[in-house]
């Protein structure tokens, strides 16, 4: 049945539409503008970095300006769109937490990656339910033992019957049943060697992560570089890593998936396509806006760059005429971010069923962790990236903030992100060892 409305009111309903829609077109960031830094971070604000709005390299200009992380102030809060609430979920007793997934059953896993250097102290937390209080209702310490955890994935996807653990030596798994808070076995191991696994010699990058193709047929493990941008010609450290590696569920090799991505540290499965994405930490020390870190699909077999050239056909003038005939064959990633975002763990949201509101769903979220190779902070934040059926519009926005104070203190660091079963977010931070729980509630 259709409904005539007064001419009067069918044009005013018009000029309302046309006005919010130009209002939300205005509120995209572009240019020089895109750029930004935690005083400019604010829920709602869109931005759209490209290509040519990078700057030419300036490494004189790189600076070293790491966050000393305070304790919260008790007036400070994180800050999400208008008609979300943020409450605090679970705080105290991580010694590093970072990665968080969601089990099928709606337990929450968090990898507690431990402190140091110590490869015993790693924990994997479940997490579970909630108390009239918003807390959460059981917390148990899943499995330890670990060597500085992450990546946590289920399998098979729907019924597992294993929870795989990415160490920064090795990955395992352990035997599970939903419902389990505790692992009902030892840990089998399935890969007993990842590249860089000799702590003394591998260095650099530390995190792994897992994810499993829609047909539970292949495994990616992404694996990041050991260095800043060290030749891997000349540095057999760097073989197979800065790359993703594509394995059986069974742990044998197949083939390096993509390669040239410094630090895939977050990998999603998108869930409309199919295709593997990554959220990724790309090099330093080429100034301020040098080089951007980003959030994109990663096709088989392709090439991002590291460590010659990035963004393209852009060439790190510290490998000046090294490569030639990669040039062409670097990919530009489908959403450019900030440099020295420190971008972590991505998600997919629910293409229908969640409990945002409509335009969110099938978008992808990120934590962006901050890092120090910035005059004036960014990142510390989670961001928002726009999806039209599966592919990315390239913008970003910013999505909970409010974790550095208005005079540059640094209290939050948002590093996980996943989303509930209800569709409600949980947002881990390592900064004030916490993690919160974000909800839609139109108020």
């Amino acid at each position: 049945m259709s409904i005539k409305l007064p001419v009067a009111l069918a044009s005013a309903c018009t000029f309302a539409l046309a006005v919010t829609a130009a209002a939300a077109q205005q509120n995209v960031l572009t240019g020089k503008d895109a750029f930004t830094d935690y005083t400019k971070e604010k829920p709602g604000v869109r931005r759209h970095v490209t290509v040519a709005d990078l700057p030419k390299p300036m490494p004189d200009t790189s600076v070293q300006n790491s966050p000393s992380v305070v304790a919260r102030p008790a007036e400070a809060w994180p800050q999400a769109p208008t008609g979300f609430k943020v409450t605090l979920y679970t705080d105290g007793g991580f010694e590093q937490p970072r990665l968080i997934r969601t089990a099928p059953n709606g337990d929450l896993f968090l990898a507690d990656s431990g402190g140091g250097r110590d490869a015993t102290d790693g924990r994997i937390f479940m997490l579970r339910g909630m108390g009239a209080d918003g807390k959460a209702a059981q917390r148990t310490v899943f499995a330890s033992g670990l060597d500085h955890p992450f990546g946590i994935a289920f399998y098979p996807e729907k019924d597992p019957k294993w929870i795989y653990v990415a160490n920064t030596t090795s990955l395992v798994r352990f035997p599970y049943k939903a419902g389990d808070t505790k692992a009902r076995g030892p840990a089998q191991t399935v890969i007993a060697e990842l590249p860089g696994y000799a702590r003394l010699t591998g260095g650099g990058h530390w995190t792994r992560d897992i994810a499993f193709s829609l047909d539970g047929k292949r495994m990616f493990v992404s694996v990041g570089s050991a260095s800043n941008v060290d030749d891997s010609d000349t540095h057999p450290e760097e073989f197979h890593r800065a790359d993703v590696l594509e394995y059986t569920p069974e742990g044998k090799f197949v083939k390096v998936y993509a390669s040239g991505i410094r630090n895939c540290v977050g990998e999603a499965i998108n869930p409309i396509t199919g295709a593997l994405w990554c959220s990724t930490n790309e090099r330093d020390g080429l100034g301020d806006n040098l080089v951007p870190d980003y959030i994109t699909s990663v096709p088989e077999d392709s090439f991002f760059g590291w460590p010659w050239w990035y963004m393209g056909g852009q060439q790190d003038p510290r490998h000046a005429g090294k490569h030639p005939e990669l040039k062409d064959k670097v990919r530009t990633p489908d959403v450019i971010l900030q440099s020295h975002f420190a971008s972590l763990e991505m998600v997919f949201y629910p293409g229908s069923g969640g409990s945002f509101p409509a335009p969110y769903a099938g978008d992808a979220f990120a934590s962006e962790h901050g890092s120090w190779n910035k005059a004036v902070r960014a990142g510390y934040e989670v961001i928002r990236v726009p999806m039209k059926d599966g592919k990315a519009t390239g913008e970003y926005e910013d999505f909970l903030t409010g974790f550095v104070t208005p005079e540059g203190k640094v209290w939050g660091r948002p590093v996980g992100v996943t989303i509930a079963q209800d569709g409600s977010m949980y947002v881990v931070d390592d900064g004030s060892n916490s993690v919160w729980h974000i909800v839609y509630t139109g108020k």
